[in-house]
């Protein structure tokens, strides 16, 4: 095994309350930004006060840091709210939604890159099993192209912008 593999770690996802312990994990590992792509945000997930907590302290502490969601069901997560759309919002500086466009509508996978080098990856968003790594860059890069590809493509979220939480 390599010097670099050996400062990660990785784990096997297969309930709910594993993805959230992972979600909070893999985001305090977070320097310059965190990117997701989600559904819905997750009620339970991406609003849990631990993981929220995670997320204001890092871009209160780093001025440059920047939390970009993609959300493929936007309508839903305006129906029924999250909070970190509330903190999206007071924060609008550093946190911004985005609406998965068109082309990717058939994108089921869903995951978490903290940086270029942690993530929590699902490949079906509608379960819970999937696989966390605290330190692998090579495939945390290639999520990450593949994020900026959809982003790039995608629209700032009118529904989660206007949404009172």
């Amino acid at each position: 095994m390599d010097a670099e593999k050996t400062q990660g770690r990785r784990w096997v996802l297969t309930t709910f309350e594993d993805t959230r312990a992972a979600a909070t994990e893999v985001a305090a590992i977070a320097q310059r930004g965190l990117s997701i792509l989600t559904p819905d945000l997750e009620p339970g997930l991406y609003d849990h006060e631990r993981f929220l907590a995670i997320v204001k302290r890092l871009v209160l502490a780093k001025r440059c840091a920047r939390v970009r969601v993609l959300i493929s069901e936007p309508a839903r997560t305006a129906r029924n709210g999250n909070r970190l759309v509330g903190l999206g919002r007071r924060l609008d500086t550093y946190i911004e939604f985005r609406n998965l466009h068109d082309d990717y509508a058939g994108h089921r996978e869903a995951f978490l890159l903290a940086d270029d080098t942690a993530l929590l990856y699902r490949v079906n968003n509608r379960r819970w099993e999937g696989i966390a790594d605290t330190h692998e860059p090579a495939v945390a890069r290639r999520y990450l192209t593949l994020f900026e590809e959809i982003w790039t493509a995608s629209e700032t979220s009118r529904e989660l912008r206007q949404l009172r939480v």
